[in-house]
């Protein structure tokens, strides 16, 4: 099966395959969509199999990135997602080998991408990146790993920004930071505040809009990073029931 790259000129038509395709969810492929448009204009690059399945590369210049890490010259991974009947099939690597071709022509000092110390929802495995070559550059609490792939010995290895470090804000009660770069925000963020209305609980919802907001962020993922009294709880985008579990532990 043939690769294929989402472009401005073909991104209308073009199946999104980590956004969601229910009628309900209709919106979050727009809000996907929107978000890829201005990246595509910065570098991003998103290739997919030509297929409608989730199996797809998703990365950019880390200058770019909206996350809080010194990467200059690297090309940070956003996502890197094979699921269903596609996994065990070599696309992990075939895209990863890809990334890497073009990082290496055009001059880039190697790869970037976030992972934790153990498997983790939303976050790229990181015992497969070690099987890669990819060697841990820094960490963050509580369980947050910079993995990194230097293409050359001695290239100073990316670090996460001190804002990021801790998983602790000043601020308390809920507080929940999101972007608009998964589509699965957008659909269960607001989902999620107003199951907390209904309970009387205040979530406080904090949308980083812009990549300086992002690179200011308290947590690595600035994807989805749920706090509750200044501490972090979790990067799982939740549903109602996933929630309750959290709220139960803190």
């Amino acid at each position: 099966m043939e690769f294929k790259r989402v472009t401005l000129e073909n991104i209308e038509e073009e199946h999104i395959c980590c956004a969601i395709s229910d009628k309900k969810g209709e919106t979050c492929v727009a809000s996907k969509k929107a978000w890829l448009k201005e990246r595509l204009k910065e570098g991003l690059v998103f290739e997919k199999l030509d297929v409608r399945g989730k199996v797809f590369i998703e990365y950019l210049p880390a200058e770019y990135a909206w996350v809080p890490v010194d990467a200059d010259g690297y090309y940070y991974i956003d996502c890197l997602w094979v699921s269903g009947q596609y996994k065990g099939q070599g696309y992990s690597s075939q895209l990863l080998e890809h990334c890497i071709a073009e990082a290496r022509a055009n001059g880039k000092k190697g790869l970037v991408v976030l992972s934790s110390k153990k498997k983790m929802p939303f976050l790229s495995d990181g015992s497969y990146l070690k099987h890669k070559g990819f060697v841990t550059a820094d960490t963050a609490a509580p369980y947050f790993e910079l993995m990194a792939l230097p293409f050359e010995d001695g290239t100073p290895l990316p670090r996460f920004l001190e804002c990021a470090k801790t998983g602790e804000t000043d601020e308390k009660g809920w507080v929940l930071y999101y972007t608009a770069q998964c589509p699965h925000t957008s659909k269960y963020v607001p989902i999620l505040a107003e199951y907390a209305r209904t309970q009387g609980i205040e979530i406080k919802t904090v949308k980083l809009e812009s990549r300086e907001a992002a690179r200011r962020a308290p947590s690595p993922f600035t994807t989805y990073s749920l706090f509750y009294d200044g501490k972090f709880v979790t990067n799982e985008i939740l549903s109602e029931k996933s929630f309750e579990k959290y709220r139960k532990k803190v």
